[in-house]
């Protein structure tokens, strides 16, 4: 039903729809308010849009309360009642969760402050968000990533901040959050560059067979 508002004609009832910057092919479907492909995939090696999740951007004293309450140091991530925590920068965190999930993790932080000056924002729609897993990930992202990803350099848990296919971007090494048991890890970037990441990816990882694949929004999370 449409009713008259001035001159304009507007829907009785209009919910929003969000968008990922990364088009990945295959049926659409309307999942917790995204637009997002339904699209999966048992390949061995899996190229995945996580983009819906929740990413809340934080940043307080190193050395402070919230520091502390964290336990995440620099170049490091950890899951905190199924949020993923990472450090993404002295005195800089990025938390991901579940979709939907930004003004709760950024009250969950505040609380967590001891009074201490904080500020989280939620960069959900501003940023994308995207997995790689298979046991042939760490080879192909090092075709477009100079970093050593051997188990040794970059084990489970670690972070860092690098060029990827000439683009900066946060990795996380998150194997737990795949639950697979195989290798994944997690990219970051502007939403501008994720449509150039994602398929970047997929050329690194022709050759292992990679295939893509939509989010799961439907109560997932990181």
């Amino acid at each position: 039903m449409w009713t008259r508002k001035g001159c304009v004609c507007v829907p009785e009832t209009w919910t929003p729809v969000a968008r990922s910057a990364i088009t990945v092919p295959g049926p659409r479907s309307v999942v917790d308010g995204w637009e997002v492909s339904t699209r999966r995939s048992s390949a061995a090696l899996r190229l995945s849009d996580a983009s819906p999740l929740a990413k809340v951007s934080v940043r307080a004293d190193p050395d402070g309360a919230l520091a502390h309450a964290l336990g995440v140091r620099f170049r490091s991530s950890h899951r905190r009642d199924g949020i993923l925590v990472v450090g993404s920068g002295p005195g800089e965190w990025l938390l991901v969760g579940g979709v939907g999930a930004a003004h709760q993790i950024a009250e969950q932080v505040r609380g967590l402050a001891a009074g201490d000056f904080v500020t989280a924002i939620d960069v959900t729609h501003g940023r994308a968000l995207m997995r790689l897993t298979g046991r042939d990930a760490s080879r192909a992202l090092s075709k477009v990533c100079a970093v050593d990803l051997s188990d040794a350099v970059t084990p489970e848990g670690a972070a860092f901040r690098t060029s990827v296919a000439k683009l900066t971007t946060d990795v996380v090494r998150d194997d737990a959050g795949a639950g697979t048991g195989e290798p994944s890890y997690l990219l970051h970037c502007e939403r501008s560059s994720g449509q150039y990441l994602f398929e970047c990816l997929l050329d690194a990882g022709m050759e292992f067979g990679v295939e893509p694949s939509g989010p799961t929004v439907d109560g997932g999370g990181a």
